[in-house]
């Protein structure tokens, strides 16, 4: 069974079929222990490499993907958990992947009659952002993709550990718009209970300190709530975000 993700109608992104589970315990952050619908006991590739606060629980039913890569350790990779009575994609490839596909439909009012996306664009030297559009006669817009699985009573929240990765990335932005280019940090927020969004200054307050001080500056926020489902997963809305 191969492990990928298809580009289908309307700026959805196909899973691959999946195989369920029960959480037993993540470690090493790239690892989790799985207990099949069938008994058997898997470990399997965990790419989110953030806390996963709220997500990573043991008990928690996930789901998993099966790749037939010979050449991987863990053929196994871990995909959706439920939480708190609905799914979330913990998958860390796939935002990038559904943002780029979303734009290039159209689906992104802001973001929309740009020639072309290019993804992994690097900017300086020792900095990479997830891509850069591009129209003749119009400035480059450079954009930074932010997985949140993190959601409290409604409101999403990033990032769910310190990221000083996160906050360079800003920093990033920021040099760029004042080159005269344009800057976005899009926020992607893989499950359906959130109605908002905002930095999680209880987590990490300079991330969020940081953040207000480049949207002063000019840089744009894209806040957008996916539909997660075992089998797709596809922009639904545009969040409200509260600084």
């Amino acid at each position: 069974m191969a492990n990928f993700y298809l580009k289908g109608d309307k700026g959805r992104i196909a899973l691959p079929p999946l195989v369920e589970g029960r959480l037993l315990k993540r470690y090493k952050r790239f690892l989790a222990d799985v207990r099949l619908m069938d008994g058997r006991v898997v470990t399997a590739h965990c790419n989110n490499t953030g806390s996963m606060k709220g997500c990573a629980e043991p008990g928690f039913r996930v789901w998993l993907s099966v790749s037939d890569n010979p050449k991987r350790k863990y053929a196994h990779s871990w995909e959706l958990v439920e939480s708190q009575g609905c799914l979330v994609g913990i998958n860390t490839i796939l935002p990038n992947r559904l943002v780029s596909l979303s734009i290039e439909e159209g689906l992104v009012p802001n973001l929309k009659g740009y020639d072309a996306v290019r993804r992994e664009v690097s900017v300086k030297k020792g900095s990479r952002l997830d891509m850069a559009l591009f129209k003749a006669g119009y400035p480059v817009c450079n954009v930074e993709v932010k997985n949140c699985t993190l959601v409290r009573g409604g409101v999403a929240a990033f990032p769910d550990a310190v990221s000083e990765r996160g906050r360079k990335h800003l920093l990033t932005l920021v040099d760029l718009k004042e080159r005269g280019e344009r800057s976005v940090i899009f926020f992607l927020v893989q499950r359906p209970d959130a109605i908002s969004f905002t930095p999680a200054d209880d987590i990490d307050s300079v991330y969020g300190k940081t953040l207000r001080e480049v949207v002063k500056k000019g840089v744009e926020i894209e806040a957008w709530r996916a539909r997660v489902t075992t089998e797709a997963i596809w922009l639904e809305m545009k969040l409200p975000v509260v600084l």
